[in-house]
């Protein structure tokens, strides 16, 4: 899994059947330590984020379970989070 923030939204007028009752979203790592060198993908939205909301991500075939079986992706968006907190960002002591 991995930890993305939703920076926008795809719209598709024309869709293949699966994509008829999802959102499609923009979602850029964060999982990198430095913020700006992150990737920016499109996931399927199954929990309503919104832009900005920092988003689980699900992929490979985790992603096609959690869409359902006429949905085809690769990365699906599974949970808003409420905190995230890195132990790296503190030194430890011995």
């Amino acid at each position: 899994m991995q930890l993305g923030r939703v920076v926008g939204q795809v719209v598709a007028t024309v869709r293949s059947p699966g994509f008829d009752n999802v959102s499609l979203l923009l979602v850029k790592d964060t999982t990198e330590h430095d913020d700006a060198a992150g990737a920016i993908c499109v996931a399927v939205d199954l929990i309503g984020a919104g832009a900005g909301d920092i988003v689980l991500m699900t992929t490979g075939s985790a992603a096609r379970v959690a869409a359902g079986p006429d949905c085809p992706t690769d990365r699906a968006v599974v949970a808003i989070t409420d905190s995230v907190i890195r132990h790296d960002a503190f030194p430890r002591t011995a």
